[in-house]
């Protein structure tokens, strides 16, 4: 999976898609029965400062100009500076983006400050966003060259679809129980993502510790406006959000993952002495003390008094707006037209065909014809074996070190810088490789427990090569504008792993391995299931109970896994149909090819096309291919 952790902010890079579901690999949920905070009165304590903190317009970041003087300095650019500059200028109003992408530096910024997620800063970012979406629409499309073109129609859709958004800003679930939640979001980028490799960087680590309190201040300002326009989290997800916030609100400092990753990052490094490791440490205890904790304390506080008004309702059909809502969040995820009833129909059909080849593959091996696929799968965790602890870690680099070597023949494209497997209590997700290739890519895979192997390769495939990390590590390091290397279009990004896992097939990746097959075929039923049940709960009025007894019987996954997956598809609405979409998109492109060229068909042709302009909306990209052909 792949987490566009970016994508609500300005459309960059986590990636969490996974074959199980984008990060969904937490623990499940079970079945259910049924104005603006003070800001924070701490400081942080002087930190020795090694560079000047401004920004590409040579003012300090705090006095970025208004969106208002900022377009004025954009008026009158030549194309491609336009498309850098105002795209930059929407990069600076997220330092946690910046970060992720290793562009601070080079945008004069140091690491140091959280996102502002409160309601006037993100109005004032869609005041920019919409000026900035007039004055492309002032540029004369037909006078521009064809790769000129491209990039207008790629940041016209983007533009368009942030625009669109803006009229349900308070319609989503910000805190919830998958990793697509700002505390799992800001747990995360702090401890993975922030980089911790000198001295200046360990400084700027404590500084963003001192602003958690006042980032999770205005997610508290967020939640209450959301409640008073009558969108609250389902009651019966509360708890298990709870408990996640208590889990550090109530910890000391030293037992928190804030202070135990950075002082792991730090035993690692030999540029700083253990006397500067002790202060720094000691700063971070006091900041996590002062500001981490009591920002989680009122947190907690928070979200008990919002759990009086929550209903056990679990679509976004219960929003005032909710069925308008969910057709904007299809049209976001899948960068299609396509409606509610029609997505859901085609997940049946789909299902339907992927579980008659589900039971031919079973039928071969001499499983039993009549048994439902849920047990029949359970028959494949045990035949085709466990995996467990550093087996689990060891199983992937395996599995991803051989699909980089066969892979290969179908490729003239090849991502510069590699991807390494990280173990940990959670996993099925990828984070993208810094732009500038100092940091490599990642998929984290969970090596708690034991884990079936067949289920591994699909996932490798899926999170690393050929999917996710082939897609965006070759995007990144394309000489294209900076918003078609950064940005991503789920459908593509998720539709493209989803082709890896299949293209890994067709390579015959899994020719001696038929348990691995039919756990590429449940992960392909999984993803069509998507369809219809992520429709349901929000488009027809499903319970989470009907949600789930369909995935069980239709893909075979356990009990935990769909529960969590349900879930999920509750508090991120429209997203999960995205891959399937995708996946199809590209599939119906790569046979429109076939037919056109015949005999003289050539397979790493068609995955430059794909490859090589970086992310786009499927309709984008259906013209792009029709332009190659001719058509």
């Amino acid at each position: 999976m792949k987490k566009h952790r970016w994508f609500n902010i300005l459309g960059l890079i986590l990636i969490l898609a996974a074959g199980c579901g984008q990060k969904s690999e937490a623990p499940a949920p079970p079945v259910s029965d049924t104005a603006s905070p003070a800001a924070s009165t701490t400081s942080a304590p002087a930190l020795e400062a090694t560079i000047e903190t401004t920004s590409p317009f040579g003012e300090p970041l705090s006095q970025l100009p208004t969106p208002e003087t900022l377009t004025a300095d954009l008026v009158g650019l030549d194309f491609d500076a336009f498309a850098d500059q105002s795209y930059q200028a929407l990069m600076l109003r997220s330092p946690e983006m910046l970060t992720t992408l290793a562009l601070s530096a080079a945008y004069g910024q140091r690491d140091d400050r959280l996102t502002d997620i409160s309601d006037g800063y993100v109005r004032q970012t869609q005041q920019l966003e919409r000026e900035i979406l007039a004055l492309l629409q002032g540029y004369d499309r037909a006078a521009l060259t064809p790769e000129q073109q491209l990039t207008y129609d790629v940041y016209l859709w983007y533009l368009q679809d942030r625009v669109a958004g803006q009229a349900f800003m308070y319609d989503d679930y910000p805190l919830n129980v998958t990793v697509f939640s700002v505390h799992y979001d800001l747990l995360m980028f702090l401890t993975d993502i922030h980089p911790v490799t000198g001295l200046q960087n360990a400084q700027d680590y404590v500084t963003r510790l001192w602003q958690v309190d006042d980032k999770l201040a205005q997610l508290s300002e967020g939640l209450r406006l959301r409640q008073q326009a009558g969108v609250v989290l389902p009651k019966f997800l509360f708890p298990y959000v709870q408990h996640e916030i208590q889990s550090i609100a109530h910890n000391s400092a030293q037992h928190t993952p804030y202070y135990t990753a950075f002082a792991e990052k730090l035993s690692l490094l030999s540029s700083i002495t253990p006397q500067q490791q002790t202060e720094l440490l000691a700063q971070a205890e006091t900041a996590i003390d002062q500001a981490v904790l009591p920002g989680y304390q009122a947190l907690d506080q928070l979200w008990t008094e919002l759990e009086a008004a929550a209903t056990y309702d679990e679509g976004v059909w219960k929003f005032p707006d909710g069925l308008a809502y969910y057709d904007y969040l299809l049209r976001h995820y899948t960068t299609t037209t396509l409606t509610a009833d029609e997505i859901h129909q085609l997940g049946l059909a789909e299902l339907e065909r992927i579980q008659a080849e589900m039971r031919a593959r079973f039928e071969a091996l001499g499983y039993p014809a009549g048994e439902s696929l849920p047990a029949l799968y359970s028959r494949l965790e045990t035949d085709g074996g466990m995996r467990s602890g550093p087996e689990i870690v060891a199983g992937y680099e395996d599995i991803i070190s051989q699909a980089e070597a066969n892979v290969a023949v179908v490729f003239d494209l090849q991502p510069a810088v590699g991807v390494i497997v990280v173990g940990g209590p959670t996993g099925g997700y990828y984070i993208g490789p810094a732009l500038d290739g100092s940091r490599p890519g990642m998929f984290y895979a969970s090596n708690t427990g034991t884990v079936p192997w067949y289920r591994m390769p699909t996932l490798a495939y899926h999170e690393a090569v050929p999917g996710h990390h082939t897609q965006i590590a070759i995007a990144q390091q394309l000489e294209l504008p900076i918003i078609r290397r950064a940005s991503e279009f789920t459908a593509y990004v998720e539709g493209w792993a989803l082709y890896g896992e299949r293209l890994a097939w067709e390579l015959g990746f899994y020719a001696d391995d038929p348990y691995g097959d039919l756990g590429r075929l449940q992960m392909e039923a999984f993803r069509a299931a998507r369809l219809v049940v992520d429709t349901g709960l929000h488009a027809k009025g499903w319970s989470f109970d009907q949600a789930v007894d369909f995935m069980l019987q239709n893909t075979g996954q356990s009990m935990g896994m769909v529960q969590s997956e349900v879930s999920r598809y509750i508090c991120i609405p429209g997203q999960a149909t995205s891959y399937y979409i995708g996946y199809l998109k590209i599939l119906e492109l790569r046979q429109q090819m076939m037919d056109a060229h015949g005999e003289a068909f050539d397979l790493r042709t068609f995955h430059n096309l794909i490859l090589g302009g970086g992310s786009m909306p499927l309709d984008v990209l259906t013209q792009v291919v029709e332009d190659a052909l001719g058509g």
